[in-house]
């Protein structure tokens, strides 16, 4: 049996950056939050918002995104700032997470809006949530998810190797889990155990 969700007037902000054979994944994980009550934020990344590529046109991307949260998608620097002065959000997730995201978070860069956002958001002590798609996450970012996760207010959707013969250093999180993390991330709790079994591929 399913525990059920919710998240009723939990306002989220839901942000997506460019790995882009995991949108269909991460627009069912935002689904899943708006149907368990959530108030949803968009936030896409430059390259989210602006790249066409064989999985989306960025524009059919910016539109579901936009059809699911029911309010336009913030991809400016200007737009997101002020999600921690105004207090705007309970939880910021961002699905997926690339690895360039990851070497952002970890080293206090925030020339994206999803970087920006999540500093913005940290700034009010508020609990961010990754969901890692990156075909380094067991090489060179590595280093920088090991750091995130002895950060205060950062948690993980639990991830797993989605191809290990082919590409070894790859790990997708598994997004049907991203509910779930949330609603603990909201209790500052990790949900466990964080490496899982195989994630699926792209």
């Amino acid at each position: 049996m399913v525990d059920r969700i919710d998240l009723t007037d939990v306002r989220v902000g839901c942000a997506m950056t460019g790995s882009f054979c995991t949108f269909k994944r991460a627009f069912a994980a935002w689904r899943a939050l708006r149907d368990a009550g959530a108030e949803l934020v968009p936030i896409m990344s430059f390259n989210a918002a602006s790249m066409d590529t064989r999985f989306y046109l960025a524009a059919e991307a910016v539109a579901e995104f936009e059809e699911i949260c029911g309010r336009e998608v913030l991809h400016t620097i200007p737009q997101v700032e002020p999600i921690g002065p105004k207090g705007l959000i309970d939880l910021l997730v961002i699905a997926p997470c690339t690895g360039n995201t990851l070497a952002k978070l970890a080293n206090g860069i925030t020339d994206t809006p999803a970087a920006l956002a999540a500093k913005s958001h940290l700034r009010n002590g508020r609990p961010v949530l990754l969901a890692v798609s990156t075909n380094d996450a067991l090489g060179t970012s590595a280093q920088n998810i090991g750091r995130l996760l002895n950060q205060k207010h950062i948690y993980f959707v639990p991830f797993g190797q989605d191809d290990p013969v082919h590409k070894p250093n790859s790990a997708v999180a598994h997004f049907d889990l991203l509910p779930k993390a949330a609603a603990l991330a909201l209790r500052e709790r990790q949900m466990q155990p964080i490496l899982t079994g195989n994630a699926s591929s792209c």
